[in-house]
């Protein structure tokens, strides 16, 4: 399955509600961007930590872009395996439950020629 450029650049939007359980200090990615790099590598069949952290350093700069990922030195840059696994562990999943769940509605309409969600690719 692949991601659409819209669909990238939704699903921080869905995330952005939820509390971050992270300390402040140190924080170098949006909570919104890697809930939503997870969501996306997820939804395009990635399981477990490493599969999600190869699928997001997979990604395009364009794709980085639209998923808010921060730019360091002209580069947008991608959440490490650890900080995905860290957050991932620490994020409530009622919370995440939830914002998927207001994502899938948005886009549960829209399918492919298979009959799968038109959830696409990642190197826009």
């Amino acid at each position: 399955m692949r991601l659409t450029a819209e669909q990238m650049r939704s699903l921080p939007y869905f995330f952005s509600q939820i509390p971050d359980p992270r300390r402040t200090q140190g924080r170098r990615h949006r909570l919104s961007t890697v809930l939503g790099i997870a969501a996306g590598a997820v939804l395009c069949g990635m399981r477990g930590y490493k599969a999600i952290a190869d699928w997001a350093q997979s990604l395009g700069q364009k794709s980085r872009e639209r998923f808010g990922c921060r730019r360091e030195q002209g580069h947008y840059m991608v959440p490490s395996e650890s900080i995905l696994r860290n957050v991932l562990i620490r994020v409530t999943p009622a919370d995440l439950d939830r914002a998927l769940q207001c994502w899938n509605e948005r886009y549960a309409h829209e399918r492919d020629q298979d009959g799968y969600p038109a959830a696409r690719g990642h190197r826009y």
